[in-house]
């Protein structure tokens, strides 16, 4: 298809900067196709009340490492200034990262990170250039090895905020409890899966009450969920990979509630994906470990999900494309129209979407 068709308008001040306290009073656009209403503005706290007993959450309990790094090349000429998000663990002490000036590095180059004078157990934390890739990718072999590289990360690093709330306001300590969701517990995520954070304590036990399951999946969610589709044709772009896994313990419960009539309503794109990549041509859901690409457009049929709950996604992308999949591209247009004119907020920060699927 098209991309020029997944495009829309979108004033700058709809993004939101910060969330809503308390999380669950988000605003919350249910969308049913065909339905009357179509559109209904609920909030995020309704949600026990739009769903059925047996229905059955699927959450990511993904964790965000702080993953922006700050520093500079050292030992070659003039000190340069390097700006580095991790994207990728590819072992105990060697990263795979997109690197703001990376044509400034050479392999076999030393880079510093943190900030002088700040206290820190390890004092400094170096890396050693490995290797460079065609789009800055850089691949860094710290000085630190497992849980030790990890503590001296989590010391100096800030959270990897998205793109287009870092261009307005630098990543700060609030950020590190506001950009985790409530289920966070697997480190390896570089974005948060925002329908997540949404949830808190109190809506967890009054959707319990209501007799709706939850279960945890992992998908950790790479940088590449804030690219663009360049490409003219949807057919013409490649997705990046992410690394997820699916229990024999949650596919055994998600298959039972299926067959004793409950829906499967995925939180978020990247529960979505990744039992989307489990299930098979009849929608059993087969436990998973390993990576997914796959890439949900309109036409796809889907087999595990009947249900989802996601964040309000930018123009043009991959995410933009996977709902107007689910619910319909036309549907889906007027649901984002309806959202900018009455003031939904959009994106990490923002607002929620409770999506059925369209049936014909």
């Amino acid at each position: 298809m098209r991309t020029d068709l997944f495009d829309f308008d979108l004033p700058q001040d709809r993004i939101a900067l910060r969330p809503v306290s308390p999380r669950d009073a988000a605003r919350l656009l249910v969308v049913r196709p065909g339905g009357a209403p179509e559109l209904d503005d609920r909030v995020v706290r309704d949600l026990p009340t739009l769903l059925r007993p047996g229905d059955q959450l699927v959450v990511n309990d993904t964790k965000v490492i702080p993953a922006q790094l700050s520093g500079r090349r050292i030992g070659r000429g003039v000190e340069v200034a390097i700006e580095a998000t991790l994207i990728e663990r590819l072992d105990g002490s060697r990263w795979r990262a997109l690197v703001k000036g990376a044509k400034k590095l050479a392999a076999g180059d030393t880079v510093r990170f943190g900030d002088e004078g700040k206290v820190c157990f390890l004092g400094q934390l170096d890396a050693t250039v490995e290797d460079k890739g065609e789009a800055g990718e850089v691949t860094l072999s710290f000085a630190f090895h497992g849980p030790v590289l990890d503590q001296a990360i989590a010391e100096r690093g800030a959270m990897p905020l998205p793109p287009y709330i870092a261009g307005r306001r630098p990543a700060d300590e609030q950020d590190r409890s506001d950009y985790q969701t409530l289920f966070a517990r697997e480190e390896g995520a570089v974005a948060a899966p925002t329908a997540g954070l949404h949830f808190t304590d109190d809506l967890l036990a009054r959707l319990a009450a209501a007799g709706v399951g939850l279960h945890r999946v992992t998908l950790h969610v790479g940088a590449g969920t804030f690219l663009p589709v360049k490409a003219e044709d949807t057919a013409a772009h490649r997705m990046h990979a992410e690394r997820g896994q699916v229990s024999e313990a949650t596919a055994a419960a998600l298959n039972a509630a299926r067959r004793a009539g409950g829906r499967i309503v995925a939180v978020g794109s990247t529960s979505m994906r990744l039992l989307e990549s489990a299930a098979e041509a009849d929608g059993t859901i087969r436990p998973l470990a390993g990576e997914t690409a796959i890439f949900i457009t309109p036409g796809y049929r889907f087999r595990a999900i009947d249900v989802m709950m996601t964040n309000f996604h930018l123009p043009r992308s991959t995410l933009f494309m996977l709902v107007s999949a689910f619910s319909g591209l036309d549907t889906m247009r007027r649901a984002y129209a309806h959202a900018v004119a009455t003031g939904y907020r959009f994106y990490s920060y923002g607002d929620a979407t409770l999506l059925f699927r369209e049936t014909t």
